[in-house]
């Protein structure tokens, strides 16, 4: 989902100062061909079997349609029309489908589109609630949970009967609900209302409410279930909320932890795979903030781009790239060494990166551009920009999905 990069401010440092030049758009491609066997070309990507499948899947919220790139051919393979204002999209880790998430407009209610991967095809398409917003699904994949902004309320919905089983009252425009890896507990942030609700899944009731958190946004889960982190995007902090578990510490209830300070705006948590840092993407303070998970250290700020949006970290741990939205850069940090990758390290995409995705084997970072409506496929070996694929109007997220086929 889309965060609002709100007002900027004059003179903001970043890395836009280096003019975008569409005819890179037409030179990447045509060098490509003329360079097959160099640089450009793709004898030292992965190698997959021939029944191997792996799909981008980009949401365009002005089309209605979802862009599906080929991966492992990295090509466009088509575009899907699904719903009104398609905003968030998740592949399922068990099954072969993706669910889209279709926002709808003022007057309409929103919807999932199913797609089957395997045909790449709308499947089945479920109705929700007014203004749907994010989804996320429990790591059997047969539930998904949707937060329906406009209803004030969280649908959970069996994907296997394609219908929704429960609909859970939350707080006033709840953006991101995040279910806990143990299954037993959902987070809710209510950015209207300013307030984080937590949700017990076995009774479907809110258990607690806590206040104090300015447009509340992002949310992330620590892997061990323990705690969750939740970005105060009207102000500068991160709440941190120690989570209940019935079976480890049954006396001990929700409760608040502690409220970092970090930058202007926070709009996006970006977790490390192991679970001991997350980084902050300050929206209006054009920095990332450093936040030991375990301690509720914060280690500090960087200056890293002109409106940062997304962080994804590598599979190793060892880097941090982010999409500043207001520039045609993904930049990097180093975690290890604590500083950002010079400019020459830093690749060029397209206009307003908003959404990042790794491809499975991590040999490829696929950056959603939102301006320039494309998709910026960066090497990570030499962090260098492969081409870009084109999508329909104002991409918004992605996600990849990998199997193979009989």
């Amino acid at each position: 989902m889309i965060k609002s990069p709100g007002t900027r401010k004059p003179g903001a440092p970043g890395l836009a100062s280096e003019t975008w030049n569409p005819a890179r758009l037409i030179l990447i491609p045509a060098l490509c061909a003329l360079l097959a066997l160099t640089a450009c070309g793709k004898p030292d990507f992965p190698q997959y079997p021939t029944n191997y499948r792996e799909y981008a899947y980009v949401t365009n919220g002005d089309s209605g349609t979802v862009t599906v790139l080929d991966v492992v051919n990295v090509r466009i393979d088509r575009e899907i029309p699904v719903r009104q204002n398609p905003v968030a999209v998740a592949a399922s880790p068990t099954r072969n489908e993706v669910y889209v998430v279709n926002s709808g407009t003022e007057t309409s209610p929103g919807s999932i589109s199913v797609i089957d991967a395997e045909k790449n095809a709308v499947a089945a398409t479920i109705p929700l609630h007014r203004k749907p917003v994010s989804i996320d699904l429990n790591a059997a994949g047969t539930l998904a949970y949707v937060a329906n902004s406009a209803s004030n309320s969280v649908s959970i919905i069996d994907l296997k009967a394609r219908r929704e089983i429960a609909q859970i009252g939350a707080g006033e425009e709840p953006v991101v609900a995040r279910i806990v890896p143990d299954g037993n507990t959902l987070v809710v942030a209510n950015r209207r209302g300013n307030s984080i609700s937590i949700i017990d899944v076995a009774t479907r009731t809110v258990r607690s409410i806590f206040d104090g958190c300015p447009g509340a946004d992002d949310v992330v889960i620590l892997p061990d279930s323990s705690k969750a982190f939740i970005a105060c995007s009207g102000g500068h902090q991160v709440m941190a909320i120690a989570l209940a578990n019935a079976k480890t510490n049954p006396a001990q209830p929700d409760r608040l932890e502690s409220l970092l300070d970090v930058g202007r705006a926070p709009v996006h948590l970006a977790l490390k795979p192991d679970g001991g840092e997350l980084f902050v993407s300050n929206s209006l303070g054009d920095s990332i903030s450093e936040i030991y998970a375990n301690t509720d250290e914060v280690a500090g700020a960087t200056m890293i781009g002109d409106d940062p949006v997304r962080g994804l970290v590598s599979s190793d741990n060892s880097l941090l790239y982010v999409a500043n939205f207001r520039s045609q850069y993904v930049t990097i940090y180093s975690i290890e060494d604590g500083k950002r990758l010079p400019l020459s390290m830093t690749p060029h995409v397209g206009d307003g990166p908003v959404a990042l995705a790794f491809s499975n084997s991590g040999y490829l970072l696929l950056v959603v551009d939102n301006r320039s409506s494309d998709v910026a496929v960066v090497r990570t070996p030499t962090r260098s920009l492969f081409t870009i694929l084109s999508t329909g109007r104002a991409p918004n997220a992605i996600a990849i999905k990998s199997f193979k086929l009989p």
